[in-house]
């Protein structure tokens, strides 16, 4: 008995851990209203070979790799838009939480906007890069 009450407590201190660590989301209909204002940018951070699939409509495409390496797709769209919320997206919300967790920590008013799916499954507009 004592060894599921430390198993259950364990469990409920990660999930409590990764809430806060994971900094502050958006959901998909909030995140096309905030861009739709002209108060955020949302930014791909999936790579290059997934963004074949379909990118959210307003996107700007840094990778996540970019982010972490050379700059070179972040580099200006970090210098035009340090005003302004970023929002993230990847495949699931992991990466995206990732890069807004690491723009955080530099400054950026970054959040995560999460998962490609769930923007594709809000009908909000997709394109094809």
């Amino acid at each position: 008995m004592k060894t599921i009450l430390i198993i259950v407590l364990l469990v409920a201190v990660f999930l409590i851990a990764k809430r806060v660590l994971a900094g502050p989301s958006v959901n998909p209909a909030d995140a096309h209203a905030r861009v739709k204002a002209g108060a955020a940018i949302l930014i791909d951070v999936r790579e290059p070979a997934e963004w074949a699939g379909g990118v959210a409509g307003p996107a700007v495409l840094a990778s996540l790799s970019d982010l972490r390496g050379p700059r070179t797709q972040w580099k200006a769209v970090l210098e035009a838009n340090r005003d302004k919320e970023l929002i993230l997206y990847c495949a699931s919300g992991a990466r995206s939480g990732l890069a807004a967790g690491m723009l955080r920590k530099e400054g950026f008013n970054a959040s995560n906007a999460g998962g490609f799916g769930a923007w594709r499954s809000a009908d909000l507009p997709v394109r094809q890069p």
